[in-house]
């Protein structure tokens, strides 16, 4: 298969409205390394490439290969796990379970208004 990376690096950054600029700082690299991958001189490691496709939103193998997946697309979030692009709306108990820690301050702003009446 041919590598394509530099190819759809360009293209990708481009269809997003990125310079080389903008998309290194998000990266946190050099415009000079956008800069080589995108003329093929050099390649990025394996973690900078699953940042580069969770930045863009685009599956790794459309980044890497140029393949986009017919099925459902999936995308790698930072823990290495796979979850859909078509997640469904949260409930309030999942927000909860989530977010409980948000209750302890709000329960302690209501005692405190209740309490200066």
């Amino acid at each position: 298969m041919e590598n394509v990376f530099r190819q759809q690096l360009v293209k990708i950054r481009r269809q997003q409205n990125l310079s080389q600029e903008q998309l290194a700082g998000q990266l946190f690299v050099s415009r000079q390394s956008i800069s080589k991958w995108e003329q093929g001189e050099t390649s990025p490691d394996i973690d900078t490439l699953v940042k580069l496709a969770n930045l863009l939103q685009v599956d790794l193998n459309e980044l890497v290969g140029g393949e986009k997946t017919t099925e459902t697309s999936f995308r790698t979030d930072n823990l290495g796990t796979q979850q859909t692009n078509h997640q469904s709306q949260m409930n309030g108990w999942e927000f909860l379970s989530k977010n409980w820690w948000t209750i302890i301050p709000i329960l302690g702003i209501i005692g405190w208004i209740l309490g200066a009446n």
